[in-house]
């Protein structure tokens, strides 16, 4: 309840597709989705037979992307490049092109490029002053800084954390926010269960972004599992991607046999894969490495640990929904892979800063404010106390448009 309305300005001022009513396993909502969903594709026509077949609700995935043309930018064409390249129409929609240009526009904003912070600096009382940071200028990197009434770090849950710890100082020997030694803790990310099937029919049919059919019956309520998450079929994979993840065990992963499955399963391939919720653990934790520095001389990011072992359970359990959800679709063949403890914050990561009410057990209060700081803020995924079992992105926005009202009222 606090975070829906916040949900639904960051769909509406960022742009999102989907279906208003398709998901009757969602929380209440008072306004519809900005933009109609994407449009069916191969895949999803064999999934929603399997979905009907097992009595689950599923519906188009609601995805960042203009399926129509919006703000002065064109709609999405369905090719085959969604990850990992940029858009043709510039229709996936994000900050770099739905809130950045709007606020260079006011001439209130001034964007510096290619610039790396060293650190948040502080004066004699802790207070925090600005920033110092480097930047090209004529060929040559140089230190500046930046006076500011508020900072705000926004860089991410792992180079959030990095920031705030290299920011020691004199009165914060262990880093900014970190009196309880919580900053970098509890880093989460996402585990992403899955199966592939393989279809006597042809099941790609080459229309992107791929990713177009989704469940969320399992998210929540499941029997001895802590958590959940949400599957859905993969975006369009690369055929060097495909080689990568999607071979059956027995494959060779080279030669002429290798070949001749790839030439003749291509297309007969379907990837059912999802984000289930990470348990969080505090041993699995950002700090930094002093004798290890970047280009610019700063102490690197250091990794550590490893993800909660009910994580590890909610996976394979989401990783069986997988095969059942194939199965039930009519593949002639399903194969997975088993998870196992590692550290999880390739994708999504998530809850260095975690925000709440008490500074003993929290960085941040509900509004991204750093406890021991009132003109310091954290806003990212950083602040996520579960990163849940969905992609983040929409809740990083939520987030940042809530925490923003905060500091506007602040200034």
């Amino acid at each position: 309840s606090d975070l829906e309305p916040w949900y639904e300005k960051a769909e509406w001022e960022i742009g999102v597709a989907g279906e208003d009513d398709g998901n009757r396993l969602q929380a209440p909502r008072q306004r519809g989705y900005p933009l109609p969903p994407i449009p069916p594709n191969a895949s999803r026509r064999i999934l929603e037979r399997g979905s009907r077949a097992l009595g689950w609700n599923a519906f188009p995935v609601p995805m960042a992307i203009n399926t129509v043309p919006r703000a002065g930018r064109g709609a999405c064409v369905q090719c085959n490049y969604c990850v990992g390249f940029a858009c043709p129409t510039d229709a996936k929609n994000g900050t770099l092109n739905a809130v950045i240009p709007r606020a260079l526009a006011t001439g209130l904003c001034t964007l510096v490029t290619d610039a790396m912070t060293e650190r948040i600096d502080t004066d004699s009382s802790g207070r925090v002053t600005g920033v110092t940071y480097f930047v090209e200028d004529n060929g040559s990197v140089v230190r500046r800084q930046a006076l500011a009434r508020i900072v705000v770090s926004s860089a991410g849950a792992i180079e959030s954390a990095r920031l705030l710890l290299n920011s020691a100082s004199e009165r914060h020997k262990a880093g900014l926010g970190n009196e309880h030694d919580l900053v970098g803790r509890n880093l989460q990310g996402h585990y992403y269960p899955g199966a592939l099937g393989l279809f006597d029919e042809e099941v790609y049919d080459g229309v992107g972004p791929g990713v177009s059919f989704a469940t969320t019956q399992f998210n929540h309520g499941n029997d001895g599992i802590v958590g959940g998450g949400m599957l859905a079929n993969e975006f369009i994979k690369l055929p060097i991607i495909f080689w990568k993840q999607a071979l059956p065990p027995d494959i060779p992963r080279w030669g002429i046999a290798n070949k001749r499955w790839m030439r003749e399963n291509y297309r007969r391939t379907l990837h059912v894969i999802g984000p289930v919720q990470d348990i969080p653990n505090p041993e699995c934790r950002v700090t930094v490495a002093w004798t290890v520095r970047d280009r610019f001389g700063i102490p690197a990011a250091h990794l550590s640990g490893t993800t909660h072992p009910e994580t590890v359970r909610t996976a394979e359990y989401m990783r069986a929904r997988a095969e059942e959800w194939l199965k039930a679709s009519g593949a002639a063949r399903v194969w997975s892979y088993p998870s196992g403890l590692g550290l999880s914050a390739g994708q999504h990561q998530a809850g260095t800063a975690r925000m709440g009410l008490d500074p003993r057990v929290s960085v941040t209060d509900p509004y991204g404010r750093v406890h021991s700081h009132d003109n310091l803020y954290v806003v990212d995924a950083s602040l996520h106390v579960t990163n849940g079992g969905f992609n983040p992105v929409l809740t990083v926005m939520a987030l940042a448009f809530r925490c923003s009202e905060a500091i506007a009222r602040a200034l």
